[in-house]
């Protein structure tokens, strides 16, 4: 009888293990993707795939971001720069229960480096395919051409595919494009839904157990993380705080700030970041070929209106293009000032050079992010004062960038911000104004410099800190002398997310969009 009892006792104990109900589903209301691809595609939307869906040798964490081995344990570097060996961690497991290999690594940048869309932008001009190599079933050999500084800094843009499963769907020698367009080779602490996904509509994302890094991390991990994302920021700031959604987009207007925070069911996380705000102008279009003219309009743009009075000050002020916080700006960089009087002098001297500043110029902007709609409205307002027609087009992200592989069809101007991808110069104005990556939405200015040109390169290519930092100065000064763009602020992340979701590990790699922390509070 007291065997029965004890077994009667245990089996009660257990029932209500057994029947814990997990989480519901958290809900993702931020933009997606055009692709799940993670090597064909290089934006914010992007990295939430590649955080969550997929590992790299290293990744960043934390803020400030502190660059971490992942899938790696760890490199050694010869003398030169030019040779690195990774070893790889033990029993990573991709999805489908394939035990991940060297040669997994290895064809993951091969693949990279084939189709050499936007993430191959920072190996393709130092690394061959044929120069990664696998030298032991847990080592990566990667040989570079030439030094290049930024390579470990930018390793954690890479996905590591399961080689196998793609070749398996790869068709006409697309290097499985096509169906990995739909569907995941990842080992990351998420699994896509094939069944469930619509491009840039809906992406389910299942809990992935068997993750290398386990879950005891986590005391409530969501099993199930569902994407959807809303255009319109009035409709996503209700459904949050209906509790049809769980977070919101991360540039969540100013004036919404205070409406979230208001409701019991809902916060705003709010996060120190390393997102450029940018006005991009188009530098080999009229006019902004003309220096007086791109100085006309960066006199016109109320840069104190707009940061402290529209954004309430939520922002910090930039002098250029790279984040205040990282190394390699000038200390004494000042800062474009908002003066009618000084932008109609470069105005007068542009139209007298025969810039046609009389035409109607384009500003494009992206329509399902408020903040870029209020500054091209009161930028449109003070130009006027200049007789300058500003015609505001409403656009997509997809469409803005998918428009700037050629001068000719890159807008007069856009609005964007320039996110953190790696951290180093590189990131910032290495991409954005050396003329070598014309043709990707980074550099979609189309500026020009020979100087900067020579003073980036050098600045790549050299094992030296301190003379990087000094030829990034000098590089920055003459870009910023040039004003190929207009740097508006250094933003804080501003994302509107539900009470129930903890356990938020922001990180300004990604933009805060990594899952696997996140517990759900019952």
């Amino acid at each position: 009888m007291r065997r029965l009892a004890l077994l009667l006792t245990a089996l009660l104990l257990a029932v209500p293990a057994a029947q814990a109900e997990a989480p519901r589903p958290m809900v993702w209301g931020d933009s997606l993707a055009a692709t799940l691809d993670p090597h064909a595609i290089f934006d914010v939307p992007s990295q939430f795939i590649l955080l969550n869906a997929y590992d790299g040798l290293y990744r960043y964490q934390g803020n400030p971001p502190r660059l971490e081995p992942w899938l790696a344990t760890g490199t050694t570097t010869s003398e030169d720069g030019l040779t690195w060996e990774f070893t790889l961690r033990d029993g990573v497991k991709f999805h489908d229960g394939t035990v991940m290999t060297a040669e997994d690594v290895v064809y993951s940048f091969r693949r990279l480096l084939a189709m050499n869309r936007a993430p191959a932008a920072a190996f393709s001009p130092v690394l061959k395919a044929e120069n990664v190599t696998a030298p032991a079933p847990n080592k990566v050999r990667f040989v570079l051409s030439q030094p290049y500084a930024p390579f470990l800094s930018a390793m954690p843009l890479v996905a590591i595919v399961n080689s196998k499963l793609v070749q398996a769907n790869t068709v006409n020698d697309d290097w499985g494009a096509t169906w990995l367009a739909a569907h995941d080779a990842g080992s990351g602490a998420y699994m896509v839904d094939p069944d469930t996904y619509r491009a840039r509509t809906s992406l389910d994302f299942n809990r992935f157990r068997d993750h290398f890094l386990g879950w005891s991390h986590n005391r409530n991990p969501f099993d199930q993380v569902r994407a959807r994302p809303i255009l319109e920021t009035s409709t996503r700031v209700l459904a949050l705080q209906r509790g049809e959604i769980d977070a919101s987009d991360s540039y969540l207007p100013t004036d919404q700030v205070e409406r979230v925070e208001r409701n019991n069911r809902t916060r705003v996380q709010k996060d120190e970041s390393m997102r450029v705000f940018i006005i991009r102008m188009n530098n080999r279009k009229p006019p902004f070929d003309n220096l007086d003219a791109r100085l006309c309009f960066a006199h016109a743009f109320n840069y104190e209106g707009f940061n402290n009075i529209i954004l309430r000050g939520f922002v910090i002020r930039n002098a250029g293009p790279n984040p205040n916080s990282l190394w390699g700006n000038p200390p004494d960089l000042a800062p474009y000032a908002f003066d009618l009087a000084k932008a109609k002098e470069h105005c007068d001297r542009a139209r007298a050079a025969g810039a046609p500043l009389n035409r109607e110029i384009e500003i494009h902007l992206q329509t399902e992010l408020e903040q870029t709609t209020q500054a091209a409205q009161m930028f449109q307002a003070d130009l006027r004062r200049l007789g300058i027609n500003l015609k505001i087009v409403p656009n997509t992200w997809a469409n803005i960038t998918a428009s700037t592989s050629r001068p000719e069809t890159t807008p007069d101007s856009w609005i964007h911000w320039v996110s953190a991808y790696f951290i180093d110069p590189e990131n910032w104005i290495g991409q954005m104004y050396d003329s070598r990556f014309h043709g990707t939405w980074k550099a979609s200015s189309w500026y020009r410099n020979p100087r900067v040109d020579e003073l980036l390169t050098r600045a790549r290519t050299s094992l030296d800190q301190a003379e990087r930092e000094k030829l990034y100065q000098e590089a920055t000064r003459l870009v910023v002398a040039d004003s190929p763009d207009i740097w508006v602020y250094n933003t804080v992340n501003l994302r509107g997310v539900s009470r129930r979701v903890q356990g938020w590990n922001f990180s300004p790699v990604g933009s805060g969009g990594e899952l696997r922390t996140l517990w759900a509070q019952q």
